[in-house]
């Protein structure tokens, strides 16, 4: 059991990392967007966020309920 817990939690690591990476790389630049501007004045920046979030908890769910019946289907043939 903790070895499972240790694995999504290297996985997690390895994903966060590399988000990181994304994010540092993206704000190297740091060029002016004007749809960006324009969003964030009228106040849709938010909902965007919202969206992407609701999109990456989504996956994450989705992989940590797809690593559930995987562990079980191990099991059973163990």
């Amino acid at each position: 059991m903790q070895h499972k817990f240790k694995d999504i939690f290297q996985k997690l690591g390895f994903f966060f990392i590399m988000m990181f990476l994304g994010i540092t790389t993206a704000m190297a630049q740091q060029q002016e967007v004007e749809m960006a501007d324009v969003m964030r004045s009228n106040g849709k920046i938010y909902a965007v966020v919202a969206v992407c979030l609701i999109i990456l908890f989504g996956l994450f769910f989705y992989v940590f309920t797809i690593d559930r019946k995987l562990s079980k289907l191990e099991k059973e043939n163990k």
